[in-house]
C-alpha cells in the first residue's frame, strides 16, 4: 500500500509503527455552527482510509477531535447572550447528527479540547523546561520556532521569509514576541472568555497545542497518519510538529495526508458570494449518501467542484447500485438453481479480476475515483450475467462482493425508506425550485401530486406549511 507523504511529497510504501495496527489522527471541526460541506470532505474521505485499513485485517485506532473552545465559539456565545459551553454542546451534536447521515463511522475517541487543559498544561511546561518556548509580561506563552531546526519542511517554507512575512502582518498586541513567527501556547483571558488556571496566566490554550497534547494522549508520542485539509497544513499541522517533536525529542507522524480543496460551482466557498452550504441545507435536498458518493468521485488530492449538476449526476449513479443490489435480491428468491455452471464459473472469475482491480486502486494512495468505477464494472458484469435463472451461489458472490466493497466506501446499498414528512419535505423543496425556475406547470403538478397523498400546501409569508386532508 502507498500513500502520498505530503512531507516528503512522494508517495511511499505503508509500513506501520507496529504490525497489524495503525494509529491515526485527523483534525476536527470548530463546533460554532452547523458543519458545511468543505468540512464533510476530509470526514468522508478518511472514514473510507479507516474503513479500508479495518478491511486490510488492521486494528485502527482513530482519534478526530472537537475543538470546543475557540474565537468563533465565544463570539458566537457572545451574539447570543449565552455560555460558549452551550454553543458548543449544541454543535457537537449537530455535527454527529450529520456524521451519521454521512455514515461515517464514530472516532475511536472523540476528544474536547476543553476536556484536555492539563495535558496541555503540561506539555507547555515541558516545552518552556527544554527552552522551545517562553512567556512574557502579559502570561502569553509562545512557542521559539527557531529552537526548532525543521521548522517549515511541511509547508515546504523556508523560516527566513516566514519571519519576513510575519513582520509585515504584525498583530496589534504581539510586540512582545522574540520574533513575527512565533506562535501562541497559552493566552491570557478578556473579558467575558472562559479561561482556566495556569502557572502563567489565568487564560486558555493556543489552538495549534490543542491537537498534539490530544493525539499523544489517545495514540501516544508518535502516531502512524495525521490527516486533515491542505488548509491546515501551515500553520496548524506545521506547529504542531514543532511542538509534538520539540516536547518529545521523537518523530510525531511517519504520513501526512491532505485532501484538497472543494469549490462551489469554480469558485471558493465563502459566505461573501452566497455560495456557503451546510451539510444540513444539501440534506433537505439529497440523501446525504449521495454527497458521500460525490466526495469519493474524486481523488482526494485533486480539487473538487461541488455543482446542482454533478450531485444529480452521483445520485442517479449511486441509484445504480442500489437498483442492481435489488435485482440481485430478487433474483435470489425466485432462483431455483444452486450450484454454478461453467458460464457463470467463467464469469466469477471475471468479478475477482475486477476485486482486485479495486484494491489495487485503493492500494494506490486510496484512488477512492477509480475503485468507484471498479464497482460499476461489477454492476456491469451483474446486469448483464445475472437474473432469476442465475444460480443461488453465482448470484450471492456478486451480491456480497458488491456490498463488501460498497461497505469499505461506506455507501449504502438498502433503499432508504423515507418517512411521510421526508416525502413531503422533498417535494415542497422540489416544488419551490420549479416556482424559483418560473416553471408553474411544474409546480402545479408537485402540488396535485401532494394532493392526491392526502397533503394540503398552504403559501403563508412564514413559507410553505402542510397538513393532512
Amino acid at each position: 500500500m502507498k500513500i502520498f507523504n505530503t512531507l516528503t511529497r512522494a508517495k511511499e510504501e505503508f509500513v506501520p509503527l507496529e504490525a497489524g495496527k495503525v494509529k491515526m489522527y485527523v483534525c476536527g471541526p470548530t463546533v460554532y455552527n452547523l458543519i458545511h460541506i468543505g468540512n464533510a470532505r476530509p470526514m468522508i474521505f478518511f472514514d473510507t482510509v479507516r474503513r479500508y485499513f479495518l478491511y486490510k485485517g488492521y486494528e485502527v485506532n482513530y482519534v478526530s477531535n472537537f475543538t470546543d473552545v475557540d474565537d468563533k465559539i465565544i463570539n458566537r456565545a457572545k451574539e447570543e447572550g449565552v455560555d460558549s459551553t452551550l454553543i458548543s454542546t449544541r454543535y457537537i451534536a449537530e455535527c454527529k447528527k450529520d456524521m451519521e447521515g454521512m455514515n461515517i463511522m464514530p472516532a475511536t475517541t472523540h476528544p474536547l479540547a476543553t476536556e484536555e487543559i492539563d495535558g496541555m498544561e503540561a506539555m507547555i511546561k515541558t516545552l518552556i523546561e527544554k527552552k522551545h518556548a517562553y512567556v512574557v509580561e502579559d502570561g502569553t506563552v509562545y512557542f521559539d520556532v527557531s529552537s526548532f531546526e525543521r521548522y517549515g519542511r511541511l509547508s515546504n517554507k523556508n523560516i527566513e521569509e516566514l519571519q519576513s512575512g510575519f513582520r509585515e502582518l504584525k498583530v496589534t498586541g504581539e510586540d512582545s514576541k522574540k520574533a513575527p513567527a512565533d506562535f501562541v501556547l497559552w493566552k491570557p483571558k478578556k473579558e467575558g472568555e472562559p479561561y482556566w488556571d495556569s502557572p502563567w496566566s489565568k487564560g486558555r490554550p493556543g489552538w495549534h497545542i490543542e491537537c498534539s497534547v490530544m493525539s499523544r494522549k489517545y495514540l501516544g508520542e508518535q502516531i502512524d497518519i495525521h490527516g486533515g485539509g491542505e488548509d491546515l497544513i501551515f500553520p496548524h499541522h506545521e506547529n504542531e510538529i514543532a511542538q509534538s517533536e520539540s516536547s518529545s525529542s521523537k518523530s510525531f507522524a511517519n504520513y501526512w495526508m491532505h485532501n484538497a480543496f472543494l469549490n462551489i460551482d469554480n469558485k471558493k466557498m465563502s459566505k461573501s458570494l452566497g455560495n456557503f452550504f451546510t451539510v444540513r441545507e444539501i440534506s433537505e435536498k439529497y440523501d446525504l449518501q449521495v454527497l458521500r458518493f460525490f466526495m469519493l468521485s474524486a481523488h482526494y488530492r485533486s480539487p473538487l467542484n461541488f455543482s446542482a449538476d454533478l450531485m444529480e449526476s452521483s445520485k442517479n449513479a449511486l441509484e445504480r447500485i442500489i437498483t442492481s443490489v435489488e435485482r440481485l435480491k430478487e433474483g435470489l428468491v425466485k432462483s431455483s438453481r444452486k450450484e454454478l455452471n461453467e458460464i457463470e464459473a467463467e464469469n466469477l472469475n471475471r468479478l475477482e479480476e475486477l476485486k482486485d482491480k479495486f484494491e489495487a486502486f485503493m492500494e494506490d494512495d486510496f484512488n477512492t475515483a477509480d475503485a468507484v468505477s471498479a464497482v460499476f464494472e461489477i454492476v456491469k458484469l451483474a446486469n448483464s450475467t445475472a437474473d432469476e435463472n442465475s444460480s443461488g451461489k453465482y448470484l450471492n458472490k456478486i451480491l456480497n462482493t458488491i456490498n463488501t466493497l460498497c461497505e469499505i466506501l461506506g455507501l449504502i446499498t438498502v433503499r432508504k425508506q423515507l418517512s411521510l414528512d421526508e416525502k413531503v419535505k422533498a417535494l415542497i423543496n422540489r416544488r419551490q425550485e420549479a416556482r424559483k425556475a418560473k416553471d408553474f406547470a411544474k409546480a402545479d403538478e408537485i402540488r396535485d401530486r401532494l394532493l392526491s397523498m392526502g397533503i394540503i400546501l398552504e403559501d403563508t409569508r412564514e413559507g410553505v406549511k402542510w397538513k393532512k386532508a
